[in-house]
């Protein structure tokens, strides 16, 4: 087998296992926001809805990365080979596999991977009431992804089907090199695929205003974040798109300077692949996995919380049960003589009784704020219930 050939299988193999592995993790991803999204349904987790609302264009996000690696797997001409899948097609249907796989892609996935980026991004700076908590907001974002990717996706399909028709127009005095709107060549009659110079040209300018936007941003979110860990998260996931989509398209525009199947052009599809691989991985986890888990451990500390506040106030009830028991004389409280078991609790209540045993006074709550009182909200000032004693 020459060394050209070997390179390009071995590529085309490497593509075909990573997809792989990306449809299956994201494919994990979304069971397992099917999984938080029963939970919040099921009324375990009613407080934490808030992270749950994108769930839609979450899921949306991970299909269109799906989308994507399978057209990425249809571009191969691994598959080509002989005994191989796309073989038994004859060379006119591989060309318009190839067509297709532009439009697709570079047309329709891409974008809306991109578009959707920025969405997800863009929910926290939304009003509550208005934005991810709303029962539309779903709905107008994914409206708001095709329509934005509407024009990318003719514009692509216009230099796909019109501009070889300009190639073999003899009157047109501009004719562009073959490269601009290619999209296959022939080699031994299979249809190898190749990026059009116009399509990467049009994706790149897409990109680079959705990356201009998304450091806008970005910036707005990192001014409201006062936790290190999410911002650790904010720079990597701002780093890695800014970083790797300019990677990809520059690599594509480069792939024009060799033929398909040579060892340049391989290499140079294989890395703009593992660009837009590695970055839709990096936002899958940040954007998906990571709140998730986020919000499943947070809920499974309330839980915890909650079992430990009702087990505190079961001891406080038969710790008072058996203090008034024992006691014969009428019990006083004051700020400075409260009981040992008073203390070390957040709320007890108590009621001054007489010696006859009927009640002689209202009600006394006595609120300390301590680690398992949860009747106010953090930050507020502790609320204290003070004795009240027999006028006389």
């Amino acid at each position: 087998m020459p060394l050209t050939r070997f390179v390009t299988d071995a590529f085309g193999v490497a593509t075909i296992c990573l997809v792989a592995i990306l449809i299956f993790l994201g494919l994990l991803c979304i069971a397992y926001l099917f999984y938080f999204r029963s939970r919040v349904r099921s009324q375990d987790f009613v407080q934490l809805s808030y992270f749950g609302g994108p769930w839609i264009i979450r899921i949306t996000f991970i299909l269109f990365a799906i989308w994507w690696g399978c057209g990425e797997i249809v571009r191969l001409s691994y598959l080509r080979r002989e005994g191989k899948a796309l073989n038994a097609l004859d060379l006119k249907w591989q060309e318009n596999i190839c067509k297709g796989y532009v439009v697709s892609n570079l047309g329709f996935a891409e974008p809306c991977l991109f578009l959707t980026l920025v969405f997800l991004l863009r929910a926290p700076l939304q009003r509550m009431e208005s934005g991810i908590l709303s029962r539309k907001w779903n709905g107008k974002t994914a409206a708001y992804v095709f329509l934005y990717c509407f024009p990318v996706f003719i514009l692509q399909l216009i230099i796909i089907l019109i501009g070889p028709r300009l190639q073999k127009d003899k009157n047109n005095l501009q004719k562009l090199p073959r490269y601009f709107t290619s999209t296959s060549a022939t080699s031994v009659d299979i249809a190898l695929c190749t990026y059009p110079l116009l399509s990467t040209i049009l994706l790149g300018l897409f990109a680079t205003v959705l990356t201009a936007y998304m450091f806008w941003l970005g910036r707005r979110i990192l001014q409201l974040v006062i936790n290190k860990g999410l911002q650790t998260r904010v720079y990597t996931l701002i780093v890695s798109v800014s970083s790797f989509l300019p990677l990809r398209v520059l690599l594509l525009g480069l792939s024009v300077l060799s033929k398909p199947e040579d060892v340049l052009f391989e290499v140079l599809a294989f890395f703009a692949f593992l660009a837009l691989l590695f970055c839709a991985g990096v936002c899958i986890f940040m954007l998906v996995y990571c709140p998730v888990a986020d919000s499943l451990a947070l809920g499974n500390l309330q839980d915890l919380e909650a079992r430990r506040r009702f087990i505190d106030d079961h001891n406080d009830t038969i710790s008072l049960v058996a203090n008034q028991c024992h006691t014969d004389e009428s019990l006083e409280i004051s700020p400075g003589r409260n009981s040992d078991t008073s203390t070390k609790r957040g709320s007890i209540s108590f009621r001054m009784l007489g010696r006859d045993g009927t009640s002689s006074s209202p009600y006394v709550e006595l609120s300390l704020f301590s680690p398992s009182c949860n009747a106010t909200p953090p930050g507020s000032p502790p609320l204290l219930g003070w004795p009240m004693r027999q006028p006389g």
